[in-house]
């Protein structure tokens, strides 16, 4: 010991040591924090890039060389690539889009949104790299319904996955919040009014076939985004009634890494005392649920419904 450590009160080197403790701790929270805000970052970009490949796949592959135009900037691009011949599809999609995407941060500012324009800029790209590397003069095959098909499923499926992550494909999205912004028109309707305008449009510059399959791409691409977009939010809300929560409740809590609430109830005929217990999983943690409590209390009695609306913590945050 030296002559420093006799004099020193013990409290107040207690008191130095708990909070060099405290600080190494808020230390590792903040970095443990930091870890997991990088990977859902990462996790978030990765399926927005995967949305914007196939979103681009079916632009250039299916929609560009059967001219549908069913809404969007690349609805508009074949439409106005009929109309000239300087420029290709692809260059007309990223010049339109270059465009919305700067007057999208004048006038919406900072509600724009980052993850839009980064799907602006990539997909505008990558249009121009498919017509480099793969230079289209004809449809695959002689099946424009088959085409159509791929071309709705393809842009329907990218468009719910961008919805899903709080981001959309720029374009005539951009067009949509701007009309929004000034009008009473909900998003919806606004989008549903820009890409109208475009299917009537093919309906002038191309022949009457054209623009008829340009309406059932469309209407069928709204539904088809409905659809996907209820798939990737599903989960499944479980009712549990029991004798012997613990076991359940440990394993909801400490292998599903989720939480629950619970009430205690009586059965209306045999007045034994229940437990209920309510929790919120996704699809494949239902499957694992089931199977734990049928190994562990297959006498207990589970309600699991099907929902795309589930807001709190965990799940979806709500707008």
């Amino acid at each position: 010991m030296n002559a420093d450590d006799a004099f020193e009160p013990v409290g107040v080197k207690s008191a130095w040591l708990l909070s060099e403790g405290e600080t190494l701790l808020n230390r590792e929270i903040m970095g443990e924090m930091n870890k997991q805000k990088l990977i859902e970052g990462t996790k978030t970009y990765l399926t927005i890039t995967v949305a914007a490949v196939l979103m681009d796949i079916g632009i250039y592959f299916f929609k560009f060389p059967n001219n549908f135009s069913f809404g969007g900037v690349s609805g508009l691009s074949v439409v106005l690539n009929d109309l000239q011949s300087v420029f290709s599809a692809s260059q007309v999609n990223l010049i339109i889009n270059m465009a919305l995407l700067i007057i999208g941060f004048v006038i919406l500012g900072r509600d724009f949104g980052i993850k839009t324009a980064y799907v602006t800029v990539l997909s505008s790209i990558l249009l121009n790299v498919f017509e480099a590397v793969f230079p289209m003069e004809k449809p695959l095959t002689d099946q424009p319904v088959l085409e159509l098909a791929f071309a709705i499923m393809l842009a329907a499926l990218a468009a719910a996955m961008l919805f899903n992550e709080d981001a959309s494909g720029g374009g005539t999205d951009i067009v949509a919040m701007i009309v929004k912004k000034y009008s009473t028109m909900n998003i919806g309707t606004a989008l549903l009014v820009v890409d109208a305008v475009i299917v009537v449009a093919s309906f002038l510059v191309f022949d009457m076939e054209t623009g008829l399959f340009s309406v059932c791409g469309l209407v069928a691409k709204t539904l088809f985004v409905d659809g996907a977009l209820d798939r990737l939010k599903l989960c499944k809300y479980v009712t549990v009634v029991c004798s012997e929560p613990d076991p359940i409740c440990d394993y909801i809590r400490d292998t599903l890494q989720r939480s629950a609430t619970l009430y205690q109830a009586e059965g209306l005929y045999s007045h034994q005392h229940k437990t209920v217990i309510l929790c919120a999983l996704d699809p494949k943690q239902s499957v694992l649920l089931q199977r734990y409590i049928h190994k562990v209390e297959p006498s207990a009695f589970m309600m699991i419904t099907k929902s795309s609306e589930i807001i709190g913590k965990g799940f979806y945050q709500g707008a």
